[in-house]
């Protein structure tokens, strides 16, 4: 992958595989405007990259995200006088269409969370399909203890955790250990060290490989849409959605590999 030269995160694909990382070591990679808009810039060429199928997230330093960059946060012009927009509000509202723009990649998206994965970490983890779990990771949303709130994250940590687990972290604003968030269902994968943590990777990543890029994309489309849509509609769209894959010759390829027990010309190692 090549193109846009980023200051505050690594991007780089080999072969169907992107990797992301954020890469600001020396502040926790916390988040600063211009991170914001390099993540969003490159969330959107991950999208409409046709050889990419898996998208790996992961902090440089040994930490994740520790959300927003209180120092640049400090740092900010007064607001307007003359009745416009605080400028402000659609430069923090960029982020939110970055964690959306995550969120619907088509292509399959793996967290490996280390170290502290707060405020917007937080919400990219949550926004991740799969998210591996190093025991060193720490979870939670403790703006509101220095004055502000986690916000664009908001929606995207409850469809994961459910509202009642986001209403306990909110107001107390305490930070779970990997330990719990294992069992809150942020990651399905818990591992203590870099051997365990390579070894889940590439079964998660051998496991997903196999999986029919279209297939896969409509899939996890109707998955997201399935708590918001009604339940007609859904089923509607399933339905065509099926119809048109099996119409497909990958399905018939699919089918007839899996018939004589060889594998579909998709698969990669």
């Amino acid at each position: 992958m090549s193109g846009q030269a980023y200051t505050t995160i690594g991007l780089s694909r080999d072969g169907a595989v992107t990797r992301l990382t954020f890469n600001r070591p020396q502040r926790r990679n916390a988040l600063t405007h211009a991170m914001m808009l390099e993540l969003g810039d490159a969330f959107g060429r991950v999208r409409d990259d046709p050889a990419c199928r898996v998208l790996i997230l992961r902090g440089a330093g040994g930490h994740f995200c520790a959300g927003g960059d209180l120092d640049a946060m400090a740092d900010m012009p007064p607001k307007p006088v003359d009745g416009t927009i605080d400028p402000l509000i659609p430069a923090y509202r960029q982020f939110g269409d970055a964690l959306l723009a995550l969120n619907r990649l088509p292509q399959a998206t793996i967290a490996i969370v280390e170290g502290s994965a707060v405020g917007g970490g937080f919400g990219m983890a949550c926004c991740s399909d799969v998210v591996i779990l190093h025991e060193s990771a720490r979870f939670g949303v403790p703006e509101p203890r220095v004055g502000f709130i986690p916000s664009q994250i908001i929606p995207f940590v409850v469809r994961r955790l459910g509202e009642g687990v986001m209403r306990d972290l909110a107001v107390t604003g305490r930070v779970i250990d990997a330990a719990e968030a294992h069992r809150l269902g942020i990651g399905r994968h818990l591992v203590s060290t870099a051997a365990e943590l390579g070894v889940c990777l590439r079964g998660l990543l051998d496991d997903i490989l196999k999986m029919e890029p279209q297939a896969l994309a409509t899939a996890k489309r109707l998955v997201q849409g399935s708590g918001t849509t009604d339940d007609r509609a859904m089923l509607d769209d399933a339905a065509e959605s099926l119809v048109s894959l099996l119409r497909r010759p990958a399905a018939s390829e699919g089918i007839g590999a899996f018939k004589a027990k060889t594998m579909p010309p998709w698969t990669k190692e």
